[in-house]
């Protein structure tokens, strides 16, 4: 496979072409084809973006309807008809079943611009600078989302003070028997604790690069009740894990908490097409006109496409449903890898159709394993600090059979890379049942 053009004139920065080092050329459904016909089954969904499949036939059709009208491409954030469409379907679909109200802020095309739009907001309306983010948190590689970004590699690229940012431990962080929110509540409480007063707090239900942390139900409540006492702002970037990754639209949904700013990007148009959005409590929007800007805030293209995700798959509850039941395929799929291997070191977590196979830190057992299955033909990444995560991120929409095909390739690699290491399964498996 010839990459020769890409390692000559892009960027060193490039990141996801090391990992798979072929030229991609068609891609449908969960399949991803090379330049050489080679089929690879698709279990990173770009990072998140691609929650219904590549190329999405009932999105295409109403892409190729809406271009061969001459529809609106590029608007700002002028009016047109795809936009209106796209609010009224928001209103129908998600907001007036669930009793919301929020106001829409349409902002850059990527998840960081939305990230960036919230804080700003939050500063704005509090008069305060101080944010609360949590440890290995991830929220977009731009100044103010960076600030808040955990991670070492990125924080380290930034090359100016990323300041502004509080952080405290995630839940679990400390171990499964220490109340970390119990730590923030004394923070917040003593006045000497050196905590400026924060104007927000923002937080992932699910850190997806992290590393596939879970927060509880019961510590995301306390955080919102801790937010209320101290007057600060509750934002949930459900960037990665919204759009229905986690089973409902939104990933808090069912874990009783009702935040302030909500951000949204990645499967949010459904197709790929870069948009970001907003929401937040209509008293919040204090925004004077144009404050917040951005050439590329309009893409009608993909409120074509996010109009026709919401109305094909989110008008009942069908859908969420048949993501449930496919977390609970891959969950006993792991699960039974973690029981036939209980010398390895590995555990299973996640939410919905994200979920991760945690191996021990320092043997580098997960890229091993992501490595092996890309030569099998499956597509899938690493996450968390030492990338020991071995992230299972397929598409909603794909198929059962694709599915087990995808679970029995990471089957494979796991027993091959364990007995490499020397560790040998307690029982012959197959199919995803310890026998």
């Amino acid at each position: 496979m010839d990459l020769k053009i890409f390692d000559r004139m892009e960027s060193e920065v490039r990141g996801y072409v090391r990992s798979f080092p072929v030229v991609f050329k068609e891609a449908r459904g969960s399949l991803l084809i090379d330049e050489s016909g080679k089929e690879y089954i698709d279990f990173f969904s770009g990072a998140g973006t691609l929650n219904y499949g590549h190329n999405n036939p009932v999105f295409k059709e109403k892409l190729i309807d809406y271009l061969n009208t001459d529809g609106v491409v590029h608007g700002l954030d002028m009016a047109t008809c795809a936009k209106k469409e796209f609010l009224e379907t928001v209103d129908r679909v998600l907001f007036k079943p669930r009793g919301w109200n929020y106001t829409l802020q349409f902002t850059g095309p990527t998840g960081t611009n939305a990230v960036e739009a919230a804080l700003k907001i939050a500063r704005k309306v509090k008069g305060r600078q101080n944010i609360i983010s949590f440890t290995h948190g991830f929220h977009g590689v731009s100044g103010g989302s960076l600030a808040v970004t955990a991670n070492e590699k990125f924080r380290n690229a930034a090359g100016v003070a990323l300041s502004n940012t509080s952080f405290m431990p995630f839940d679990g962080y400390l171990g499964p028997d220490a109340n970390t929110m119990a730590y923030l509540e004394r923070m917040l409480d003593d006045p000497s604790s050196g905590m400026d007063h924060p104007a927000a707090v923002i937080v992932e239900t699910v850190q997806g690069e992290g590393g596939v942390n879970v927060a509880s139900k019961r510590w995301l409540k306390e955080l919102q009740a801790l937010c209320r006492k101290h007057d600060m702002l509750l934002i949930v970037d459900d960037i990665q894990v919204g759009c229905g990754r986690t089973g409902n639209f939104f990933s808090f949904e069912s874990l009783g908490i009702e935040p302030d700013i909500i951000t949204l990007s990645k499967s949010l148009s459904g197709y790929g097409l870069p948009m970001s959005l907003v929401l937040m409590k209509p008293e919040l929007d204090i925004w004077k006109p144009g404050e917040h800007s951005g050439t590329f805030r309009g893409n009608n293209l993909a409120f074509v496409t996010a109009t026709a995700a919401l109305e094909h798959y989110w008008s009942d509850d069908a859908f969420a449903k048949e993501t449930a039941r496919k977390e609970r395929m891959v969950r006993d799929w792991l699960e039974n890898l973690d029981h036939s291997y209980p010398m390895a070191g590995l555990s299973v977590r996640g939410r919905g159709l994200i979920q991760g196979l945690v191996t021990p830190v320092g043997d580098d057992l997960a890229n091993k394993i992501a490595h092996k299955a890309f030569e099998e033909g499956l597509v899938i990444e690493t996450s968390g600090a030492h990338d020991e995560v071995l992230k299972v991120l397929p598409a909603l929409t794909i198929e059962d059979d694709l599915l087990r095909r995808g679970l029995e390739i990471i089957e494979s690699c796991v027993a091959q890379v364990l007995d490499e290491n020397g560790v040998s399964a307690r029982v012959l498996k197959f199919g995803g049942k310890a026998g």
